[in-house]
């Protein structure tokens, strides 16, 4: 059978505060977990179970086990003005009584968190060696929505224990959504490096770089097939001269607006790329499925 994750959607706490409670936490008013979530009538799950309870929780990703899932959590009863990593045991761990075991430092903001082959590292987005405090987040007076690309995001390796022992990036600029090829020998991962937003990948040690993608537009949230001879992610593709020069301005000003989006798939190396979906609008994290 297939298990199927579901989660919404890659200032801080002080470290030793939150590593400190992290240890005698106790989220006795949290809500009481659903024996049967499945709403009477439902016929297409045989069965449900609700992981995570209050706060922000997004981009759960699974280790290579099966056994753990890492994922990044903003929620201010844990102390969390901004997203940190966390891991727990998906099958073991009641979240709605303990709080998982956090990965990152507890500065900064954090995104997009991945297990690295062996299950012993955890790869992940942060900006904390910039800045303790969570970055700004950016305000619109014009009602759009926008995201921030903060160009405080390296990404790291780390240890459960939380310990960093890899900077993986030292660009400048963005470097952040990174994931990892299910065969362990290749990362994908985007990056502003050359200027826009385009896809790079390299062998699992940070080594032999690659940019694989080289159209205008925001690329991102890539995933690798099965057998990790693919690429799958969405893109945008300002082509009016108006839509060029909204996506160039907003770069400018560290944002970009997801809201027009399509999805893409191309070979590991970034040949034989073709467009997938021709919807408008915000055409979202494409995965996999298990045959490939």
């Amino acid at each position: 059978g297939i298990t199927s994750l579901f989660l919404s959607s890659c200032g801080s706490a002080n470290q030793g505060d939150t590593k400190a409670k992290e240890e005698k936490h106790n989220n006795s008013d949290s809500t009481t977990l659903a024996t049967n979530p499945i709403i009477e009538g439902e016929s297409h799950f045989k069965s449900l179970k609700q992981l995570t309870f209050g706060g922000d929780n997004a981009e759960a990703y699974w280790s290579f086990d099966d056994r753990h899932l890492v994922f990044q959590v903003s929620n201010p009863k844990w102390d969390l003005e901004c997203d940190q990593i966390y891991v727990f045991d998906w099958q073991n761990d009641d979240l709605s009584v303990d709080w998982p075991k956090l990965i990152s430092t507890g500065y900064g903001r954090t995104t997009c968190s991945y297990f690295m082959p062996g299950d012993s590292t955890i790869i992940y987005a942060s900006t904390h060696l910039v800045d303790s405090a969570c970055p700004e987040v950016p305000q619109r007076n014009d009602g759009k929505y926008v995201w921030p690309i903060y160009e405080s995001f390296d990404i790291f390796i780390a240890d459960l224990e939380g310990n960093i022992i890899q900077k993986f990036t030292d660009e400048e600029g963005y470097d952040a959504e990174a994931t990892v090829s299910p065969k362990g020998d290749k990362i994908v991962f985007t990056s502003i490096r050359s200027g826009d937003l385009e896809l790079y990948t390299s062998d699992i040690d940070g080594s032999n770089v690659q940019q694989i993608t080289d159209e205008l537009g925001y690329d991102g949230g890539a995933f690798f097939s099965p057998d990790g001879s693919k690429i799958i992610f969405r893109a945008s593709r300002p082509k009016t001269e108006e839509a060029i020069k909204e996506y160039k301005d907003l770069l400018a000003e560290g944002l970009v607006m997801p809201t027009n989006m399509e999805l893409f798939i191309c070979n590991a190396d970034g040949s034989e790329l073709r467009q997938l979906t021709d919807l408008g609008n915000a055409n979202w994290c494409p995965f996999f499925h298990p045959s490939g």
